[in-house]
């Protein structure tokens, strides 16, 4: 679902997303209110979500969307590239944050990366939110369970977020801290931290 108050940019992504076999554009709204009857309504695995919302900012609907519909993954598409606004979106559920003035090809990596599990940042972006090139190193999987980590989800949590069972959260965890020579809990979360969305 594509959700932006600007049809001339809906236009723009649907026309561009639509080259692309394997995606199927299945709405786009306008507003908070359409998203959300949409979402209500139909079969959606992800949404291309504006930050700049009339009457409402695609933060807190991506909030809103992660509390009443999980299984929908967010993409946050924005002009801002201050972290402030990453780390925001990201805390609000999003598992990729792109932006507008980037090349086409990014919004398709990121809904790629993001289908597969992973998380996006543009490419610009990478510095500012600490995206360092360690975490480059694991995969897609991984990076994920260390976004959730640093947004302070429980085992429990990221497991029943991404369909895995708890021991298999465990066992991602430990493979993080192997890959990236961490020792104990509180150092694991110190990294997520300061490497992922500060």
């Amino acid at each position: 679902m594509l959700v932006d108050d600007h049809p001339l940019v809906r236009d723009g992504l649907r026309a561009r997303l639509e080259t692309i076999p394997h995606f199927k554009i299945v709405g786009e709204a306008g507003n908070a209110t359409e998203a959300i009857e949409m979402a209500n309504d139909r079969s959606i695995d992800l949404v291309l979500m504006d930050i700049n919302l009339v009457g409402n900012n695609g933060i807190t609907l991506t909030a809103r969307f992660t509390k009443e519909h999980p299984n929908i993954s967010i993409i946050m598409l924005s002009m801002h590239e201050k972290a402030e606004y990453v780390a925001q979106s990201i805390q609000a559920g999003a598992r990729a944050y792109v932006l507008k003035d980037a090349p086409a090809e990014e919004i398709i990596n990121a809904i790629e990366s993001v289908t597969a599990g992973g998380v996006y940042f543009s490419s610009g972006l990478k510095k500012q939110t600490g995206m360092s090139t360690e975490v480059q190193i694991l995969t897609q999987r991984e990076q994920c369970i260390l976004q959730s980590i640093a947004t302070g989800k429980s085992n429990k949590h990221i497991a029943n977020e991404l369909g895995l069972s708890v021991r298999t959260v465990e066992t991602h965890r430990l493979n993080i801290k192997r890959k990236l020579n961490i020792e104990g809990q509180a150092d694991l979360i110190r990294y997520a931290l300061n490497n992922v969305i500060l």
